[in-house]
């Protein structure tokens, strides 16, 4: 990047637009996060469907060998590399979108955006499929069933259909858009009380810890909800049975222990504030080079 130099940054802002610009940074920032990130998503998708300690889950992954480590990598990073894209896009043509209309009807900027930033997280639940294969391929119950990617979504849709590749919906649903207004809602406020930053290292280390508190309160927050998500997509076929359904199963395996039912939430934690740390961080470096 840097080698590319003013004229360079330049140019490749004038070509991605002021638009198309949040959509490749958000994007780029996701890869960078999944790549870092994925070997501790696999520990804690462990905890979040056998209820096991995180050194169980690495136990498991230590067995698996090294050329399991990666398995299942292509879902998350097609999937996260364009939901962040589209959470940071949308939500910004949401705003333009709406505030044009705001203004003249007088309606708070605040709720505005609310309303942009939960718009953006609902457009997000469209990639559910991607969160589906990654669930099962990441399922050591499932290695010897499901090769990769492509033949997960291929059995799925052959034997299946559509609908099961959308397995998991509504816990996706429910945590993407109120999570998605707490997000850009808090965002800006928090590093406004961060100390004033003098450098370009400052402002990166603002926005990484910005980021990465915000990310991990969310992810303790909407905790349960994944674990729904995990336990609804695991399943291959059958009822699809509701929400709330699901949870009280997981509740009743667990002894009704609030301990078990969050058990992983420190390891996913630290992992969310790593992962948004690194996003928001990536993002805003890249909005200013482009």
């Amino acid at each position: 990047i840097t080698s590319l130099g003013k004229g360079g940054h330049a140019l490749i802002g004038a070509n991605l637009g002021t638009r198309g610009k949040h959509y490749v940074c958000g994007s780029l920032a996701a890869f960078t996060n999944i790549i870092v990130t994925f070997p501790i998503q696999k520990v804690l998708f462990r905890q979040q469907l056998h209820g096991v300690r995180a050194t169980e889950a690495v136990r498991q992954l230590q067995r698996e060998g090294l050329r399991h480590l990666y398995r299942g990598l292509l879902p998350p990073l097609l999937q996260k590399t364009t939901t962040v894209a589209i959470m940071f896009g949308l939500y910004e043509d949401f705003s333009r979108l709406l505030l044009r209309h705001a203004h003249r009807s007088g309606a708070p900027e605040l709720v505005t955006r609310s309303v942009a930033a939960a718009l953006a997280g609902m457009a997000e639940a469209a990639l559910t499929p991607f969160e589906r294969v990654q669930t099962l391929l990441q399922d050591h119950r499932q290695n010897g069933r499901f090769n990769n990617t492509a033949h997960t979504f291929r059995t799925l849709l052959r034997d299946y259909g559509v609908r099961e590749c959308y397995r998991g919906l509504v816990p996706v649903l429910l945590r993407n858009g109120p999570s998605n207004v707490l997000f850009f809602g808090l965002r800006g406020p928090i590093k406004q009380r961060l100390p004033d930053a003098r450098t370009h290292m400052g402002h990166m280390a603002n926005d990484f810890v910005c980021g990465g508190l915000l990310g991990a309160a969310l992810g303790i927050m909407f905790y349960p909800l994944n674990v729904v998500k995990s336990r609804a997509q695991a399943q291959v076929g059958g009822e699809f049975v509701p929400c709330h359904q699901v949870l009280m199963t997981v509740w009743r395996e667990r002894g009704g222990s609030i301990v078990l039912l969050f058990r992983g939430a420190t390891l996913n934690y630290h992992r969310s504030l790593l992962s948004w740390g690194i996003i928001n961080a990536t993002y805003e470096l890249l909005l200013k080079v482009f």
